[in-house]
């Protein structure tokens, strides 16, 4: 991890207090500007690829320990706002990685102690010194001082997370609402469960901190409602006619949005980022960082539930939908499909005013005085 940034201004500059606002969501403008921002000499897919290995690295590690979804979920969407503040290249992603599960086990209170973490991170990131392990758990027989190391260097991290989320240790889920929503639109359970699966598919990506949970849960229902029209016909026709009603009711306004607190607009966009997830995964479907597929089990299975070929390593998942097929899903989506609706940051059109130089130089900072607000300006006061 490097702490030193170019940029960064010294203490004398650093004003003597600071307030920082708590964002639960960003707008794609914000997404936008701070990505860019903190990416460096990468390009978009390479940031896509660093992406999409930690997710597969949060994932390994937290279903190897059993974690329930909920902490996996959260740690995909903590490192993901994590890198929003702070450079790609300045953090080692296996770390950035490990201090987010570790903060969200604080956040669902499923907490394991850092060295406990560590030592099954070691094992996913060390198959073959752990295949030679003589412990019961097949711990990673590592140096001391470099496992304390790495220790040193999460607990560094975890307070920088820490201090991205304001100390806001509320973390709301989707999963709940696909159930709730897929129920009351009378969706086929087999539909519900591919939402479900979509749903966190959506934590690998920026989803989950741009939109709501209710706002996520619908737009997995639509994404799976769309790629039910891909599948062969079920034998019972009335519960394929019922779910192709689910698509028909999401991709029109009307009066489930008021209901349901969302826009038809969003759940496209979300339909769309899921739907590039899942192509990712079908164009390369050999890459350990692949997504699960709504028809496939976890590549890392709980133990709970593991599921191993005679060789002792999980199985790759089979993707269930060709990537032509999808692109073709895309293309007919973008033909007859709402306007999107204006992403403008909150408070101010230009998104590098809402966040300063002062946001990210206070960050980690032992200088001056940082007040940590548990709302976007304009809403703490007002009940927040």
């Amino acid at each position: 991890m490097d702490t030193g940034h170019s940029r960064v201004p010294s203490p004398s500059q650093l004003p003597t207090s600071f307030s920082k606002y708590h964002h639960p969501y960003f707008t794609s403008a914000e997404i936008q500007h701070l990505s860019e921002k903190q990416r460096g000499k990468l390009s978009a897919t390479q940031e896509e690829k660093s992406r999409q290995q930690a997710c597969a690295f949060i994932e390994a590690v937290g279903s190897k320990i059993g974690f329930p979804r909920k902490t996996l979920a959260t740690a995909q969407n903590l490192y993901h706002r994590f890198h929003l503040f702070f450079p790609r290249k300045d953090f080692n992603y296996h770390d950035v990685a490990l201090a987010a599960l570790y903060v969200s086990t604080k956040m669902h209170d499923t907490l394991k102690k850092p060295r406990e973490i560590l030592m099954v991170s070691y094992a996913v990131r060390f198959p073959e010194l752990a295949a030679k392990s003589k412990s019961v758990g097949g711990d990673v027989d590592m140096d001391p001082a470099t496992a304390e190391n790495d220790r040193q260097r999460v607990l560094a991290v975890e307070r920088l997370i820490l201090e991205t989320i304001c100390f806001n240790f509320t973390s709301k889920m989707p999963f709940s609402y696909v159930i709730k929503i897929g129920r009351k639109l009378q969706a086929s359970k087999k539909l519900i469960k591919c939402a479900w699966r979509l749903t966190i598919d959506s934590h690998r990506t920026l989803v989950p901190i741009m939109y709501p949970p209710n706002t996520v849960a619908l737009g997995c229902l639509y994404t799976a409602s769309l790629l039910a029209t891909l599948e062969p016909p079920p034998s019972p026709l009335a519960e394929a006619h019922t779910d192709s009603r689910v698509a028909t009711i999401l991709k029109e306004k009307g009066d489930w949005e008021r209901t349901y607190m969302a826009e038809a607009e969003d759940l496209e966009e979300i339909a769309h980022v899921v739907i590039d997830l899942l192509i990712q995964a079908a164009q390369n479907p050999s890459a350990n960082t692949s997504p699960r597929t709504p028809a496939s089990p976890s590549p890392h299975p709980s133990p709970r539930n593991q599921q191993f070929s005679s060789t002792g390593t999980p199985q790759p998942p089979p993707i269930p939908y060709k990537a032509d097929q999808l692109i073709r899903l895309k293309i007919m989506m973008r033909q007859n499909e709402h306007p999107p609706r204006p992403q403008q940051p909150l408070g101010s059109a230009d998104p590098s005013e809402l966040y300063n130089g002062n946001d990210i130089a206070m960050l980690g900072k032992n200088q001056g005085t940082v007040r940590f607000l548990f709302g976007p300006p304009g809403v703490v006061g007002q009940g927040v």
